[in-house]
């Protein structure tokens, strides 16, 4: 069972480690007489940190840590890395999901084709190759590439993409009271704030990668 793998991790490091303790920082607890087989796949994440921190690491490496989780399953994840990092284990982390990456992490490296493109943190990086805010709109397929040269001038950026018109700007909610006042009114209009995906797929490109 759990406890008895950690007390065995434990006399392989010669460390004088509480099992239930250590199966509390993953929240584990419950689980200590259940075999590693009968664990979810999010547990069975969670004990495998478990079983890392017995040595008292100074970093840890995590390759796409939440791959294959549930939303839950990843919220969870998510928490017990913070918990981990505030405790002052440097963690370095692969991963795909650029929501994970701005949560996470305090300083990003973002690659593609095995080069480095850019490095700052989360928030750094939003501001040296986006902008604070994104209007996407959309005027139908078959309007959004007739539309966009008179879109043009009223933002910082612009991308057309074929569902849809993407418009970047510190203020999208006053690009999109000029888009009404010059009487091009799209057919669905959301401004939301400029994310790690955008500067991702600014940097890498939106062709598909096998």
């Amino acid at each position: 069972n759990l406890k008895q793998i950690i007390a065995l991790f434990s006399g392989l490091y010669n460390k004088d480690i509480d099992p239930m303790a250590l199966l509390d920082t993953v929240n584990l607890r419950d689980k200590a007489k259940n075999k590693f087989k009968q664990l979810s796949g999010g547990q069975k994440q969670r004990f495998s940190i478990a079983t890392t921190l017995i040595n008292e690491p100074r970093i840890i490496f995590l390759d796409e840590p939440t791959t294959g989780l549930d939303p839950q399953a990843r919220r969870n994840l998510w928490d017990l890395i913070k918990n981990i990092r505030d405790a002052g284990t440097t963690v370095i982390i692969t991963t795909h999901y650029m929501d994970e990456a701005e949560q996470l992490c305090d300083r990003l490296i973002v690659m593609d084709k095995g080069s480095i493109m850019a490095e700052n943190s989360p928030a750094g990086l939003i501001r040296e190759y986006s902008s604070k805010e994104v209007l996407e709109v959309r005027f139908g397929s078959e309007r959004n590439e007739t539309v966009a040269p008179e879109l043009k001038s009223l933002c910082d950026r612009m991308e057309v993409l074929p569902d849809r018109i993407l418009m970047y700007s510190d203020d999208a909610e006053s690009v999109l009271e000029n888009l009404h006042q010059r009487n091009l009114k799209p057919v669905t209009s959301l401004v939301r704030r400029s994310s790690l995906e955008d500067v991702f797929l600014r940097l890498t490109g939106r062709s598909l990668v096998e």
